[in-house]
């Protein structure tokens, strides 16, 4: 299972290690998180089971989506158009639950062997909090910290920064940095680049998937130099040889050492408590700028 954590295009983000699992004779099943961003779903935060229609739940919290799942209200989710894309149910998970919960409703989806691999685009997820570009932390981190709790039950994880920096949040300066904290520490798996044939597929699905972030690991993995602005402009992306590449790494060592963020919402109860924890530690999230901009 390759799951991208951030929302929105994080999944198309998934397909980069989904193509590395097939290229060891593996198929995974491909899914995110059920939170879109204003322009796609106006109502602030991740959606919860009975807000998604068209949907089939595999676990509590774990769901089957399809090309037609959506919103109650009709929104897509990006899972949505990435099932059209692939011919085959994605997977939607609902972070509002938690990480205990997250990590609970995956337990029972994946086999005992099974291999889970958490996959954030840009790497803010490794973010210590002080970053100032910083500005989408929270679902990252619960999703880190459910890998980790995933991860303490006896289940095969991984977790990856997939196309580094190209989110426009850290610069390759700070990540690279808690990178090499957590190589320092034991935590850094490996890495792998973004092939011609991975750009090809990613290329057809950023064509169908609203994303902007993981266009950009592809505009690296075709040799761009320079920068690029995503986010209306508010954002500015690094293009280089970093960003056609996706990070390794092992989720607990992460959680108990460079991913502060994480380690902070361990043991929140759900969403909402993990953004009171963050707060309190000072740190802005992309809930704030929802529930500032939403007309809901």
């Amino acid at each position: 299972m390759v799951l991208g954590i951030g929302g929105g295009g994080d999944v198309v983000g998934a397909l980069a290690a989904a193509h590395l699992c097939r290229r060891f004779g593996v198929t995974p099943r491909v899914g995110g998180v059920t939170w879109e961003r204003l322009p796609i779903d106006p109502r602030p935060g991740p959606r919860s089971t009975d807000e998604i229609v068209d949907a089939t739940e595999l676990a509590p919290g774990v769901l089957e989506a399809s090309p037609q799942t959506r919103t109650a209200e009709g929104a897509v989710f990006a899972e949505s158009h990435m099932s059209r894309v692939l011919g085959e149910p994605t997977l939607l998970v609902d972070v509002g639950l938690g990480p205990e919960r997250v990590a609970a409703g995956l337990a029972e989806v994946v086999p005992d062997a099974g291999l889970v691999v958490f996959v954030d685009v840009g790497g803010d997820v490794l973010g210590h909090g002080t970053e100032p570009g910083l500005a989408s932390p929270l679902c990252d981190a619960v999703m880190l910290a459910a890998a980790a709790l995933l991860q303490r039950r006896g289940r095969r994880v991984l977790a990856a920064v997939f196309g580094p920096c190209c989110d426009g949040e850290l610069t390759p300066e700070e990540l690279l940095g808690q990178v090499a904290r957590l190589a320092a520490e034991g935590g850094v798996i490996g890495v792998d680049a973004i092939t011609s044939d991975m750009a090809a597929e990613l290329e057809r699905a950023v064509h169908e998937v609203p994303t902007e972030a993981s266009a950009q690991a592809v505009r690296c993995a075709r040799g761009e130099i320079g920068t690029a602005t995503i986010r209306a402009g508010r954002r500015t992306v690094p293009l280089s040889p970093l960003g056609a590449t996706t990070i390794y790494f092992d989720a607990d060592r992460a959680v108990n050492g460079v991913a502060r963020l994480a380690r902070l919402v361990l043991e929140a109860a759900d969403l909402a408590h993990a953004q009171e924890l963050l707060a309190a530690a000072g740190v802005r999230t992309e809930l704030d700028y929802e529930l500032e901009r939403s007309p809901h």
